[in-house]
């Protein structure tokens, strides 16, 4: 029996159109990933942003709450000296100086601490602001990837369909013999199912291939791989003239 003949630019076509084909593909599933992963930052960085809010906000409330009993300290010591200076006895004299001056000594540490807060809040207000920066600049490169993806996508399913058509109609120029191991190799490697043959390796797997099957791919028989199971054909240079 005769084995069937199969253009060696039929396969090479295909094979060009079946790589178009995955490379599109995969742009049109990257533009989705693409937005999943612009959310999940901006999402992320407004967490952030809300976190260190929230964390100069407690700080500017301790502070303010420190500012408070700093002066009901100085309010308190005002007090005492106005009952020192009415003291009825040397006891009661030294009992208030005593509490003037732990109350001083209060008022002292709250200073300190009213000034350690102070800075705080200068700190986290240039959090913040680098914060708020951050987030503005994730919202707009999600923007811009939204926008990207939006313009992309027509286009890519617009050359998706004139590939896929194209695809049809190579096939439609293959023998039914060979359509049906063309089709079923496609079943199992889509994209891989075909491979050149380059000084006698697969360029799909890497293996020899025989000089025998070169012979038969010469005179148009469709040939396999016998490692890979790819669907092999002759490069374009590689082509005799005539």
């Amino acid at each position: 029996m005769t084995p069937p003949n199969v253009s060696t630019d039929v396969l090479r076509t295909l094979h060009r159109i079946h790589r178009q084909l995955s490379d599109l593909n995969e742009r049109l599933d990257r533009g989705p990933k693409q937005i999943r992963a612009v959310e999940a930052h901006v999402a992320h960085c407004e967490g952030q942003f809300a976190e260190i809010q929230n964390a100069a906000k407690a700080a500017r409330v301790a502070s303010d709450a420190k500012q408070v009993q700093l002066k009901a300290g100085e309010d308190k010591i005002q007090e005492l000296r106005l009952k020192l200076n009415s003291a009825g006895s040397n006891r009661e004299y030294q009992a208030l100086k005593d509490q003037i001056a732990a109350q001083e000594m209060t008022n002292s540490v709250l200073t300190d601490e009213i000034l350690e807060g102070m800075d705080r809040v200068d700190e986290f207000r240039r959090k913040v602001a680098e914060a708020e920066a951050t987030l503005a600049k994730a919202r707009q490169k999600s923007e811009a990837i939204h926008g990207e993806v939006e313009q992309q996508e027509p286009l890519i399913r617009g050359d998706l369909e004139r590939l896929q058509a194209e695809l049809t109609q190579c096939e439609a120029a293959l023998p039914a013999d060979v359509k049906e191991l063309y089709d079923r190799v496609v079943r199992h490697r889509g994209e891989d199912a075909l491979a050149a043959v380059e000084n006698q390796y697969c360029e799909g797997c890497h293996q020899h291939v025989p000089l025998n099957v070169c012979a038969e791919m010469m005179l148009g028989h469709p040939m396999f791989c016998k490692t890979c199971g790819r669907m092999l054909y002759i490069p374009e240079e590689h082509v005799p003239e005539g």
